[in-house]
């Protein structure tokens, strides 16, 4: 048996910034232990209680949910060197075909576009446009600067690791048009009222209000989504910048 505490935990918080894992990363792996230290007596735990634990997740979520957990839990008492407490996932069938009815293929993509265009919300115009042509991340897109759009290139720093992106000439020219359009001086070119750069929840809310003109199912449209697209017509997309819509 083994007592787990506040200060244990945020201690492995510390122990997760040093080691350089993203923000998002750090509030998902603290939230989970926080609730299991809630779901725990007095902090105590065993074997069993980590089981008797994964049981209680097992009955109110999916697979893919419950495993995210047990990853949060087996990183602290891996920290702590808890090994015997480790809890195994649960095994998850992988498809062995793609779910096609979830893709998001070329043409709702250029009616997502069209629907953009037509509602003159340029900013998700080309948010989507910069995933689709440059296989960015939506938690990358804060590198696209006035700096970048200038040079064709940015350079891409997470986790430790620095990657260089490069942008298309026509994509660069819809940027810079809309750089000047909005008077942005420096830093992110897609930010929001308040000047900060746009994150998943905003593009996400942007895209799903273009899914009733767009004649785009809802499930479909998410950023990820255009990730896969960029992925699987990498070639031709790099070609098929759309226009920037006139005034």
């Amino acid at each position: 048996m083994v007592k787990i505490t506040l200060d244990m935990i945020y201690q492995y918080k510390s122990h997760l910034i040093s080691e350089e894992k993203s923000k998002a990363t750090i509030e998902k792996y603290i939230h989970d232990l926080l609730v299991f230290y809630e779901w725990l007596e007095n902090g105590l735990l065993t074997k069993s209680k980590a089981l008797e634990y994964k049981a209680v997740l097992t009955e109110k979520y999916a697979p893919a949910s419950v495993n995210s957990v047990l990853a949060s839990l087996n990183g602290f008492f891996a920290y702590n060197e808890w090994f015997d407490l480790k809890i195994k996932n649960l095994k998850i069938q992988r498809k062995i075909f793609c779910q096609s009815e979830r893709e998001l293929t070329k043409s709702e993509y250029e009616r997502l576009l069209k629907a953009a265009r037509n509602k003159k919300n340029n900013r998700i115009y080309l948010v989507m446009q910069t995933i689709c042509s440059t296989g960015i991340r939506v938690s990358e897109l804060k590198f696209i600067t006035t700096d970048a759009v200038q040079t064709g290139r940015t350079a891409v720093k997470l986790k430790g690791k620095i990657r260089t992106i490069l942008l298309p000439k026509e994509l660069c020219r819809l940027l810079k048009e809309y750089i000047r359009e909005k008077n942005i001086e420096s830093g992110s070119v897609f930010v929001t009222k308040t000047g900060k750069p746009i994150d998943r929840h905003g593009i996400w809310k942007d895209m799903k209000a273009l899914c009733e003109s767009a004649g785009v199912a809802k499930e479909k449209v998410f950023p990820h989504n255009l990730r896969h697209l960029f992925a699987r017509t990498y070639y031709t997309l790099q070609k098929d910048i759309e226009p920037f819509p006139k005034k």
